[in-house]
């Protein structure tokens, strides 16, 4: 039994939400046995086509509602990380106090022992680093996987059969909240900042659920966290364990030895080179950081990857990593202008490090859903390299206040492609069209995929990808 605490009869499981989460839990409780009640609020066709199949499993579904009174008497509750925290769904159950856990909780109890897991949070950069330690982990010829936050639900690869012998594990806020038996081989705390102020009362409750990471720290536990963050290290230092460090300082166990330009330097390791900074195929410092957490999770993670043979393997990796979709992604350049597509920055925190990668006159298209943050943290940088601003959507009032005295500052409503044309006539050659949004999709579009393949399908008309 996946979930012993239950006992023989455990009743009825209440999984709320029917993302990839959702539905993957739904089938794995099932698979164990498990009464299971499933529910979302919204619908669509997709979620219409996972229904079908759950009920031929056995499974109780509603779409479109919840049934709170049922929830409040489930034996316990599997939330997806889609899910606010303040939902009526889970308002009802802890109401009721039913315990609550993240579809990631029984992912990794169905895994058991199986699989070793390097696991990484942060506010900004968790997804890609999270790519790049699968990625590093396969090039040194491991079986491993990207799972959790990234888009793959743990609970599907337990579902697979067979389990790898590492995930590659991206931990939300959210998430961290309802998974109490989170032990990683390898924990990365990428970097801290405000974020997701419009689901926490403060930022000190959004760390609170930050600091969950090291809630099982052992002194066998390893821990990879960025020198350059004080809250991140002052944070992680009252963790049992071993710390290792990436940064600019000598006494990093990974170090950025920045010489010259911005594209020249080497990563090395306890003082061995292992890579120079311009074969690292990503723009901006903070894929240089986003390289050394992975590099260094991977290296910490076994002795052998810290032969000179494992270090070579690691610059192999890191070499060949590509881009992942709106994170900075090259779209296309036409007319001089190129087009970059970043739509996974939905904070100011994450638009801020993408500002800071422009080398050229940059048309930042910022705005969507207010996420409690202000932008004046912008201001700045934007002095230095922006030449207007497009502010649209629900903040777009907001981001208009608070820029406007900074750069021109267009305010236009909530349709994308009065956007992208407003963008594609200021553009001028050797200039750049950065899509940054700093906020959340959901008053325009269903997620931050659907808004940049949005703005990648604009970019591209009438031209051919980057």
């Amino acid at each position: 039994m996946i979930l012993a605490e239950l006992g023989e009869a455990p009743g009825e499981i209440a999984v709320i939400g029917l993302g990839k989460s959702g539905f993957a839990a739904s089938r794995l409780l099932l698979r164990h046995g498990y009464k299971v009640y499933a529910s979302d609020a919204g619908t669509s066709p997709q979620i219409e086509r996972g229904v079908a199949e759950l009920r031929a499993a056995g499974a109780a579904v509603d779409v479109g509602k919840h049934d709170l009174d049922r929830i409040a008497h489930a034996a316990l509750v599997v939330t997806s990380p889609g899910v606010p925290p303040d939902s009526e769904a889970l308002r009802a159950a802890r109401g009721a106090h039913v315990r609550v856990l993240s579809e990631t909780e029984v992912g990794l109890r169905a895994l058991g022992s199986g699989s070793s897991y390097i696991a990484v949070t942060g506010t900004n950069g968790k997804t890609t680093t999270t790519a790049m330690v699968g990625h590093l982990l396969r090039t040194l010829g491991h079986d491993a996987l990207d799972a959790g936050n990234i888009g793959v639900p743990v609970s599907e690869v337990a579902l697979a059969g067979s389990p790898p012998a590492w995930l590659a594990l991206e931990m939300s806020s959210f998430q961290l909240h309802d998974t109490p038996s989170i032990a990683p081989a390898v924990g990365v705390l990428t970097n801290l900042g405000p974020d997701h102020l419009d689901r926490y009362e403060s930022v000190r409750d959004y760390y609170a659920d930050k600091a969950l990471l090291f809630r099982n720290a052992t002194a066998a536990s390893r821990w990879v966290v960025n020198d350059a963050d004080d809250a991140a290290v002052a944070m992680a230092s009252r963790a049992l364990g071993r710390h290792f460090h990436f940064g600019r300082s000598r006494l990093c166990e990974m170090v950025y030895e920045r010489s010259g330009s911005p594209l020249e330097g080497w990563l090395t390791w306890r003082g061995q080179k292992v890579m120079r900074r311009d074969e690292i195929p990503l723009l901006g410092d903070h894929n240089v950081e986003n390289a050394m957490a992975a590099a260094l999770a991977v290296i910490v993670a076994d002795d052998r990857h810290a032969e000179r043979s494992g270090l070579d393997r690691v610059a192999q990796g890191l070499r060949t990593f590509e881009a992942l979709p709106h994170r900075l992604e090259r779209v296309v350049e036409r007319e001089g202008v190129l087009w970059i597509n970043d739509s996974k920055a939905t904070n100011p925190g994450s638009t801020l490090v993408a500002i800071r990668a422009m080398t050229r006159p940059t048309i930042l298209l910022l705005g969507g859903r207010h996420k409690g943050e202000p932008y004046t943290s912008l201001a700045a940088p934007l002095q230095a390299i922006g030449k207007a601003v497009i502010a649209y959507g629900e903040a777009g009032p907001i981001v208009q206040s608070d820029l406007s005295n900074t750069l021109p500052v267009h305010l236009l409503g909530s349709d994308f492609g009065e956007v992208m044309s407003l963008a594609r006539r200021l553009a001028e050659p050797g200039d750049v069209v950065l899509l940054s949004p700093a906020c959340s999709s959901y008053d325009m579009f269903r997620n931050y995929v659907e808004r940049g393949e949005r703005f990648r399908e604009l970019a591209l008309e009438g031209g051919e990808a980057a």
